[in-house]
């Protein structure tokens, strides 16, 4: 039985499970009754940071385009453009034990594409969830279900793993962002064009 977290807790994933190397982090979510009409491609992300909270490289933010990080520990695993049908919409490959050692945290995110032009935000999204799966056991490990706090927001911020001594915690963050993946890339170091 996974661990179920609120916004804000934190659970270690590495102490109640030794040897722990490959998760698969999955992102989830559907559309609510009171959707545009308009087609909605939702997108997960996600920035590999060092200490000061900001990417060290460009090649450290992964997403559909930019599908691995040069060390092969983080991979994501394709772009879902409708968020159609049960479970994880989008999943993102981690190796624990290949992360660099610069590398503190992973935020794992999720945007809307075309946001603005499309009339669309998070107001318009429900069931939003974040789970950790042991990827060698099919195991969920953890699930944060981000609940129903967005309305304007274009971006959010999931949750994020992070290392902690010797262990890889996960912390569920579920803040909002607007200005799309543009805020989220910002926020994080990333320059954009």
């Amino acid at each position: 039985m996974p661990v179920c977290l609120t916004k804000g807790q934190k659970v270690s994933l590495t102490k109640g499970n030794p040897g722990l190397q490959k998760v698969l982090v999955g992102l989830g979510w559907d559309l609510n009754r009171y959707d545009t009409g308009g087609d909605f491609d939702l997108d997960a992300s996600a920035f590999l940071l060092g200490e000061n909270g900001q990417v060290t490289r460009s090649e450290d933010f992964i997403f559909f385009g930019n599908a691995k990080d040069p060390s092969g520990a983080v991979e994501h695993m394709g772009d879902n453009r409708t968020g159609e049908g049960e479970g994880d919409d989008e999943q993102i490959r981690i190796d624990l034990s290949k992360v660099p050692a610069q590398v503190t945290r992973i935020a794992f995110t999720v945007t809307i594409y075309e946001a603005e032009a499309r009339g669309q935000n998070f107001g318009q999204v429900d069931n939003s969830f974040v789970r950790i799966v042991n990827e060698q056991s099919g195991e969920e490990l953890l699930r944060y279900d981000l609940g129903e706090d967005f309305s304007i927001e274009t971006a959010a911020v999931f949750g994020e793993l992070y290392r902690h001594g010797d262990e890889w915690k996960f912390n569920a963050i579920g803040s909002g962002y607007q200005g799309g993946l543009a805020a989220l890339c910002a926020n994080y170091g990333v320059e954009t064009e």
